[in-house]
C-alpha cells in the first residue's frame, strides 16, 4: 500500500532527539525548519530508513533548511536523567534556530519548557509531520557519526556498529572492559557493573 506522505506546515520547527535508549554517549537533538517546496522524498521517520538512505536525506535537508543541533554530554544525561536530558536538547536546539519558527511541534508527548513560541507535542509525530521526520533523520545521522568517531578512543566496545546500544556484542564488552568514561552510570547494566566494585573505568 502506498505511504501517504507527511504533511508539511509551512515556518514550522519541527524538533526530535535520538539517544535515549543507548547506554552509552550523548542525547543529539535536532531542530529543523524545512523550506517552501521542500521536496519531500525521502522524509520519514529515521527508524524506517537504511543508513544510507537517512545519510542522504541528511545532507539534504542541512543543504537547503533552517537546522540546528544540541548535544547533551552523559554527565547530564546522568544528572537530569534521559526524558528531561532530551527536552533540554530539543529546547536548546528549538531555541538556537534562525530564522526565529513560526510555531513548533515536538515528536512526543511533552514539550520542553521554556519556549517563546506555541509548541505541540505530536505522538509518533515522526511519522505525521515532515518537520519532525526531518528533525529526527537529522538527530540520528549526526549521533552516529559522532558515537562512530568515539569509537577510535574507545575501540573495544565496537560503538561505531551498535552507537551505544545494549546489542549483545556491546554487552559483552562492557563486562569484559567494565565502563568507559562516556557510558551512562544512571543505566541498569552499567550501573550494576560499577556496584559490584570490581572493575575501573576503562581507558
Amino acid at each position: 500500500m502506498e505511504r501517504t506522505p507527511l504533511e508539511h506546515i509551512s515556518g514550522a520547527a519541527g524538533a526530535d532527539e535520538a539517544g535515549r535508549g543507548p547506554l552509552a554517549g550523548p542525547v543529539v537533538a535536532a531542530a529543523v525548519i524545512l523550506p517552501e517546496g521542500f521536496d519531500l522524498t525521502g522524509i520519514d521517520d529515521s527508524k524506517k530508513l537504511t543508513p544510507l538512505q537517512r545519510a542522504k536525506t541528511a545532507e539534504r535537508i542541512r543543504a537547503t533548511a533552517h537546522w540546528s543541533l544540541s548535544i547533551v554530554e552523559v554527565a547530564e544525561v546522568d544528572r537530569l536523567n534521559v526524558l528531561w536530558a532530551s527536552m533540554e536538547g530539543m529546547r536548546r536546539a528549538l531555541l538556537e534556530l534562525r530564522p526565529e519558527p513560526g510555531c513548533v511541534f515536538v515528536d512526543g508527548d511533552r514539550t520542553p519548557s521554556g519556549l517563546p513560541w506555541d509548541a505541540q507535542a505530536v505522538i509518533k509525530g515522526d511519522g505525521k509531520l515532515a518537520c519532525i521526520a526531518a528533525a529526527s533523520i537529522v538527530a540520528k545521522v549526526a549521533r552516529d557519526e559522532l558515537m562512530a568517531s568515539l569509537a577510535g578512543t574507545y575501540p573495544q566496545y565496537g560503538f561505531e556498529r551498535h552507537f551505544g546500544y545494549s546489542t549483545p556484542e556491546h554487552l559483552a564488552a562492557l563486562k569484559e572492559h567494565g565502563p568507559c568514561e562516556i557510558h551512562r552510570r544512571s543505566f541498569a547494566p552499567v550501573r550494576d557493573i560499577l556496584e559490584q566494585g570490581c572493575l575501573i573505568f576503562a581507558e
